[in-house]
Parts: C-alpha cells; sequence; structure tokens
C-alpha cells in the first residue's frame, strides 16, 4: 500500500515532526474520499480511512516497543524508550487534529455540517454542567475520571483483540476536538470579517458556537492516557502472538505495560482536574 510506505517506526521514532504532516496527509486523504464516494456516510467513513492509513505504522511501532522491552533491563531505560513512540502517536494525533479543524473552518457550512455531523451531534451531547459548587465538581470529576477509565479500558481492549485497534478511539477523538476548534475559530473569523465590512464573507465563516473550545485544554493530557493505554494493550497483544506467554520475557513485559496503565490513569487523574476544576475558571 502506497500510504503505508512512507515511514517506518525506526524513522518516526528520530523525526516525529514528520508525523503531523502524515496525520494531515491521511486524514485529508479520507476526507475527499469519504466526501467523493461515501457523501451520505462521510463523518464516520473518513474515519475508518484515517483509521487503515494509520494501522500499519502504528502496529508496527507496537511490535517495536515490544521488542525493546525483551531486550531493556531497566524500567526506567523502558519507559523512556516508550516515550519516543508516544511523542509520535501524540504527533500524529495533533496533525489529524488541525486537519479535521482546518477543513471544518474552510469547508461551506452546509458541506462541513454533513461531513463532520455526528462529531457536532457528540459535541452538542457533551455534560457542560460544572458550577461553583465543590462537592457538585468532585461528583462531576469522579463521573468524568470513571468515563474516561472506561475509554482507557477500551483502548486496551482494542489494542489488545485488534493489534492496533485503539487508534480508532484516537482517530475518532481527534476528529471530535477538530470539530470543536474549527467551530470556535469560525466564529472568530466570522466576527473579524464583519467589523472590517466583508460581510459576506463574515456569512460564510459563521457557524454558532457550541464554546468547547474547552474541550482541546484537557483533551491533550486526555487523549495522551488513551495512547499510552493503547500501546500497553498492543505490547501485550503482540508479546501473545510471539507466544512469549509464560517466560521470564513476558513477565518483563507484564510489568512495564502495568507501569504504562498507572501512568495513563495519572494523566487521566490530571485531565480531570483541568476540565473540572481549571477551564471553567478560564472560559
Amino acid at each position: 500500500m502506497v500510504l503505508e510506505s512512507i515511514l517506518n517506526p525506526t524513522s518516526a521514532e528520530k523525526k516525529p515532526y514528520i508525523l503531523l504532516f502524515l496525520g494531515i496527509l491521511y486524514s485529508s486523504i479520507a476526507i475527499i474520499l469519504s466526501l467523493w464516494v461515501f457523501e451520505s456516510y462521510a463523518s464516520l467513513v473518513m474515519v475508518f480511512l484515517t483509521v487503515m492509513a494509520c494501522v500499519p505504522l502504528i502496529y508496527n511501532t507496537i511490535k517495536l516497543e515490544e521488542q525493546k522491552d525483551l531486550v531493556l533491563e531497566k524500567e526506567s531505560s523502558m519507559l523512556k524508550e516508550h516515550s519516543k513512540a508516544l511523542v509520535f502517536f501524540l504527533m500524529l494525533f495533533i496533525g489529524t487534529t488541525l486537519s479535521f479543524a482546518i477543513w471544518y473552518i474552510f469547508l461551506p457550512t452546509s458541506t462541513g455540517g454533513n461531513l463532520f455531523s455526528v462529531q457536532i451531534d457528540t459535541i452538542s451531547t457533551i455534560n457542560n454542567q460544572v458550577t461553583g459548587n465543590f462537592m457538585y465538581q468532585l461528583n462531576v470529576f469522579t463521573k468524568i475520571f470513571l468515563n474516561n477509565v472506561k475509554v482507557m479500558i477500551f483502548c486496551i481492549l482494542f489494542a489488545f483483540v485488534y493489534g492496533a485497534g485503539a487508534i480508532f478511539i484516537l482517530i475518532w477523538n481527534a476528529s471530535v476536538i477538530g470539530v470543536a476548534i474549527g467551530n470556535m475559530s469560525r466564529v472568530v473569523l466570522s466576527g473579524y470579517a464583519t467589523a472590517v465590512g466583508l460581510v459576506k464573507v463574515g456569512g460564510y465563516f459563521h457557524a454558532y458556537s457550541i464554546g468547547l473550545l474547552r474541550y482541546a485544554i484537557h483533551g491533550v493530557p486526555e487523549i495522551f492516557a488513551y495512547f499510552i493505554a493503547g500501546l500497553a494493550g498492543g505490547i501485550i497483544s503482540v508479546a501473545l502472538i510471539r507466544h512469549d506467554f509464560g517466560t521470564r520475557s513476558f513477565e518483563k513485559i507484564i510489568i512495564d505495560t502495568s507501569d504504562l496503565i498507572l501512568l495513563a490513569i495519572l494523566f487521566l487523574i490530571v485531565a480531570g482536574v483541568l476540565e473540572v476544576f481549571v477551564t471553567p475558571a478560564l472560559f
């Protein structure tokens, strides 16, 4: 396949910034094909096509990380090596998010609304109830944290069963965050255009603000947690495929993946605190 041959895991870890451009390329091709061939179902098809383009690179990277677990002895060294993969995963995520946001901003309102219809519905249902009552906020934090843990478990299971399956959840989140950022940007651009007398341009960019740029603030640590969890599940999956089960090497892998999952939970706690206690104070 042409797209999967563009970059290999070793090169990606050395030059993670390239993943920014790959994320934009993969998602842009997916969007064009979705609008061209599957217009009625474009909002989901573009996610699947982006995932299909990312899977070979992600799976090969997970295989590489599993091999590192077998070679490295110190846990600190393992985490340091895994951080390289996590950085390029994050770059891929940022690239796809920027791409979705840019397409949402510059497509005509009707086309963008159709292309991102499911994402817009998802954003509109995101819980927005945060008050100044600390105990109520604590309850909301608990609810959000448990929900995020559930998503993290799905990432582990998807990665375990499908190898690189967690990438679907991550690309989906990239599309939702991209729409949230793009929607806010359209409102700002509309205001600027109208202010300088470009009424038609202002009307082109106008869209009702859902007010969820806040989603992007806590989204980064949250998504990073999902990447870590997906990597952990993928490493276990590859280890089982390679028949490492029951060996000393497999014990090392279990210890390493347990540390990754604990690290993911820590990031989810940070994301929950940002979402419930910090973001409302800024917006």
